[in-house]
């Protein structure tokens, strides 16, 4: 397996996704547009040996099960087998959407760097492209580009970068304080529970506690609670048997299985049910989990990370969270601040984000004028990091000079100042029905802190729909 240390990816890299699903492709390609130079996707295996002749990939995405072989994953090795027939230095990582640790092992054995399962932790995905961007070109540097790599003698501790850890950026005392926590529990076994608001980061803050443990050879399996409709919970948090129910055509082994010996992520906990939160605090009990179809426990080793935006001791006094599964889940808890808290972070996010994406784009911006210094300070943000990473971006996108000028900047929803330069909040003076579209998904996804599930509730169209519009209009 890739080292789950490994860093982002490099901004030039290029990208093959492979892949049956035009959902996935879509879901992928949006995800590392804000990080990689090309991306090329295939709906089908077919297309390897043209795209592989006819370009170098820093990284490969290949699904393991296509509509002709749907979850032996035969025809998956197959392709990997041709692939690195063809290019021998291509560095692949499958796709699995049957969380089948054996099947993923088996994969590794044909020569695949690294695994991960549909559906993906964004930090996991990105940590695997990053891992097989550098690996591939270490083999082009040495000059062995054919093989597997060597096996290494053991997990190395993942480096912490001075006053922060992972991909986490900056240097308030807030912010101090969670990287010394992170420093802390991340070497233990105990549960930690993550609280803030949406698109503070909180993801990244579960997949350092990963890194930095001792289960971080292990795989990081993340699980959105709000998007898995309580009929599927079951199914997807514990597995399921062959014919357990219609459409079971293969056995599967759900979320705990899958991140055996490692971390999983339970994001979004606060938005469990009742019943889902009863089935959860059985299985953390118990350590073991019963598939569905099944009647025998099977026991389970991971360690919990979970996450929430809801005010989930609100919840438990309101009755509608469970305080014994809230002392199961929070040994440790670690509170995240919202940007509008953290000082001058927003300056050294802002230049970090302005260094990727100017690489990225190959664009001059190399700074910021004064002007757009004060209205990024004025906005309140309350998309919080996620949001100025997106307001950036577009910005270098927009800008013609060598600086982020204050016009360059659109920001979402309007600055709570009252300034009528936030635009999205604005009444749009237009009757053109894109325009008005492009606003509202704008609006609902910086009210959500970009989650695509709940901003789809909220604008009344499935995460499939959101995804297409959110391509369509480049946001």
């Amino acid at each position: 397996m890739l080292p789950p240390s490994a860093a982002a990816p490099p901004p030039d890299a290029s990208v093959l996704v492979v892949d049956d699903n035009e959902d996935v492709l879509t879901a992928i390609r949006l995800l590392l547009r804000d990080h990689v130079q090309t991306v090329h996707t295939a709906t089908s295996p077919a297309a390897l040996p043209t795209l592989l002749r006819e370009t170098r990939y820093d990284c490969v995405l290949l699904d393991m099960n296509f509509s002709r072989d749907a979850s032996t994953g035969r025809e998956g090795l197959r392709w990997l087998e041709n692939a690195h027939a063809i290019d021998p230095g291509a560095v692949v990582v499958m796709i699995t959407g049957y969380g089948d640790v054996d099947l993923a092992v088996r994969a590794m054995k044909h020569g695949a760097a690294d695994f991960v399962t549909k559906p993906w932790a964004n930090a996991r995905l990105l940590a695997a492209v990053g891992a097989a961007a550098q690996l591939r070109r270490q083999r082009e540097a040495s000059g062995a580009v054919a093989g597997p790599a060597p096996p290494a003698s053991g997990p190395p501790r993942p480096a912490v970068p001075e006053g922060g850890v992972g991909e986490l950026v900056g240097q308030s005392p807030a912010m101090r304080a969670v990287y010394e926590t992170v420093r802390k529990v991340a070497p233990t076994d105990a549960n930690v529970l993550i609280l803030g608001e949406n698109g503070t980061g909180k993801e990244l803050v579960a997949e350092a506690v990963h890194r930095l443990s001792g289960r971080a050879a292990g795989p990081f399996v993340s699980v959105d609670l709000g998007a898995v409709p309580p009929s599927l919970f079951e199914s997807e948090l514990f597995g399921h048997a062959k014919g357990a129910f219609t459409g079971a055509a293969a056995g599967r082994a759900g979320r705990f299985e899958a991140a055996a010996g490692g971390t999983l992520f339970l994001d979004e906990i606060g938005n469990a049910g009742p019943t889902e939160q009863a089935k959860l605090l059985a299985a953390l009990q118990r350590r073991e989990v019963v598939r569905v179809g099944e009647s025998a426990p099977r026991r389970v080793d991971v360690r919990v990370v979970s996450a929430t935006n809801v005010p989930v001791y609100e919840r438990v006094a309101e009755g509608a969270f469970r305080q014994d599964l809230l002392y199961r889940i929070n040994t440790v808890e670690l509170r995240l601040p919202p940007l509008r808290e953290r000082g001058a972070d927003l300056d050294l996010l802002a230049d970090h984000f302005l260094a990727r994406y100017a690489g990225a784009y190959g664009r001059a911006a190399a700074g910021f004028t004064d002007g757009a210094r004060a209205r990024l300070r004025q906005y309140g943000w309350p998309g919080n990091v996620r949001e100025l990473q997106h307001t950036v971006e577009r910005a270098v996108i927009l800008a013609e000079g060598d600086r982020i000028a204050d016009a360059d900047l659109q920001f979402s929803a309007a600055p709570p100042s009252g300034d009528a330069g936030g635009q999205g909040g604005a009444a749009l003076d237009t009757l053109d029905l894109e325009e008005l579209e492009r606003a509202a998904v704008r609006r609902a996804l910086a009210k959500h802190g970009g989650n695509i599930t709940h901003a789809a509730d909220e604008l009344g169209l499935t995460r499939k729909s959101l995804y297409r519009r959110i391509e369509k209009y480049g946001l």
